[in-house]
């Protein structure tokens, strides 16, 4: 019993981490964004394509065999897969492109605002107290300082 509250401990630690909790997010997020790329392909571009293509991919089949029971393969359902994955991946590219350019461009306008001030003040090498950065003698412990720190 005591090894199963272990187990149950472990578990519970592992699934309310922050990337497992980001995991499952993308993961719903990916599910619906999925249906919306779907929708694009088999509402707007299947038609579209059928237009010059004269063909709508969801239909394309090979019958292997005869009968009644024979099977068929839906090879017009993989094209349309094949044409979900490529839209997302495109989409999904296109979407990184423009957050790189954002954030890069945030960052550049942040490190035009930030510009970091010299410093006022340095470390005593021998007692360790902070002093101004001009100073020749600390105050704290009169120790000479060298010109070079």
């Amino acid at each position: 019993m005591k090894r199963q509250s272990k187990f149950f401990g472990e578990f519970k630690k592992f699934i309310l981490r922050g990337n497992v909790m980001d995991m499952a997010v993308g993961v719903i997020v990916g599910g619906a964004f999925t249906s919306i790329v779907t929708s694009l392909n088999a509402d707007i571009l299947t038609p579209i394509l059928g237009i010059f293509g004269g063909t709508d991919f969801s239909y394309l089949t090979v019958t292997l065999g005869t009968g009644e029971n024979a099977p068929v393969l839906h090879y017009g359902n993989f094209i349309t897969a094949v044409i979900n994955f490529l839209i997302t991946a495109l989409v999904i590219f296109i979407m990184l492109k423009v957050i790189n350019r954002i954030t890069e461009k945030l960052s550049m306008l942040a490190g035009m605002e930030e510009e970091k001030p010299e410093p006022a003040t340095k470390k005593c090498p021998f007692c360790y107290s902070e002093i101004d950065i001009r100073a020749t003698r600390c105050p704290h412990c009169t120790s000479v300082l060298d010109e070079q720190e």
